[in-house]
């Protein structure tokens, strides 16, 4: 009840939020019950598992964001006295959980609704049955797999965020001081210990890299046939960019860091040097969502370089996949840049204090987005060509 009225007073821009979230998980939803369906349809067919596996891409975005979410939702954000009140870390991420559980519950029930209308099963509406065919509505589904997949998402989403708001919570109890107040104001931010991790990441990559191009053996000039059918496409090529994403997520903040520190190097200025410093400091915050959006563009820069011009239609539910990752990761990105930006505002209120002109701060911003701009996008650009080279015709 506390988490509902903690919901219903909220910002508009936090219910947005929420709602994206919702939406989120109504499209995977949908996606695992149009799995169920093709089940269900073709029981033995071989391309149901590999169907599976790929609605788990989608789900992980999804998850990812709905954590991003929780983080910067001001009802789950340690305040003084909370407490006293019985309000601590524990119970902060118990409400953070509730709440994400409710939006992801409320999509999930839309998917449901909205599959079972195009297959026919609900009438009354426009488009009864459209997708009848596509959804396998001859076969009748199992309850208990329905209940389970759509269960999928609520409860990943709020552990992940219940696990992501205590770790928050606890440290920023351990920060505060006797006043009650988190650490002073007046700090100005210290060069942060690089981030570790990058060795890993750029080993994980390769390998991933080096899976796909193997995956490509055996049928030259045949490109793997993702956009068409997802039954088709072999499993290698969906490990290889697993072991891809999750390289460039775990060396995403080393390269933030080292980006930051490339900032401040050749004898900064005050705005550089400020830059630097806190691209460096936020390099664990934003450097693995950067990573996976990396990810997410250099397999869809690769999609295109090998479908974009040629007779082979995307798929509709390999278009909503699609639409959902990107659309989750890049959110998730933004997302993260928002809390960051709630993270610093204490230190940003101390310059502006301290005689800082407020252009320095917004001339920082920009410099600090161009750079990981100029950083970032030729890296994507070469994992794509990387990734779709051994699968050219």
């Amino acid at each position: 009840m506390l988490a509902l009225r903690l919901a219903r007073g909220s910002h508009p821009l936090v219910l947005m939020r929420r709602l994206l979230v919702a939406a989120a998980s109504a499209g995977v939803g949908f996606l695992l019950l149009c799995t169920l369906g093709y089940t269900a349809a073709h029981p033995h067919s071989a391309g149901a598992v590999l169907r599976l596996l790929w609605c788990f891409v989608p789900l992980a975005a999804t998850v990812q964001f709905a954590v991003a979410v929780a983080r910067t939702d001001p009802s789950t954000r340690p305040r003084t006295g909370l407490s006293a009140v019985g309000l601590g870390p524990v119970k902060l991420s118990v409400l953070a959980a509730i709440s994400t559980a409710v939006s992801c519950t409320l999509g999930s029930a839309v998917a449901l609704l909205f599959f079972l209308h195009l297959r026919g099963d609900l009438t009354g509406l426009p488009f009864d049955g459209a997708a009848a065919d596509l959804l396998g509505a001859d076969a009748s589904l199992p309850v208990a797999a329905v209940l389970l997949l759509l269960a999928l998402v609520p409860v990943a989403a709020a552990t992940a965020s219940a696990l992501a708001l205590r770790g928050r919570a606890s440290g920023a109890a351990r920060e505060t001081d006797d006043g009650g107040d988190l650490v002073p104001a007046a700090e100005i931010p210290a060069p942060a210990a690089p981030p570790a991790g990058l060795p890993w990441g750029v080993a994980l990559t390769a390998a991933g890299l080096a899976v796909e191009a193997y995956a490509s053996r055996g049928t030259p000039g045949s490109p793997f046939p993702l956009p068409g059918k997802l039954d088709a496409t072999p499993a290698s090529v969906l490990v290889g960019w697993t072991l891809t994403a999750i390289g460039l997520a775990t060396a995403g903040p080393g390269l933030t860091h080292l980006c930051g520190k490339l900032l401040q190097t050749v004898r900064p200025g005050a705005v550089r040097l400020l830059a630097g410093r806190v691209l460096m400091d936020e390099a664990r915050r934003i450097g693995r969502p950067l990573g996976i959006v990396c990810a997410v563009l250099s397999a869809v820069i690769a999609a295109f370089a090998l479908y974009g011009t040629g007779p082979r239609p995307f798929g509709p539910l390999t278009a909503l996949g699609a639409v959902l990752v990107v659309g989750c990761t890049t959110a998730t990105l933004l997302t993260s840049a928002l809390e960051a930006r709630q993270a610093r505002a204490e230190t940003a209120r101390a310059l502006l204090r301290l005689g800082a002109p407020a252009s320095a701060l917004r001339a920082a911003t920009a410099l600090r987005a161009g750079a990981l701009l100029v950083f970032f996008a030729p890296l994507t650009w070469a994992i794509a060509e990387l990734a779709a080279l051994p699968l050219t015709p």
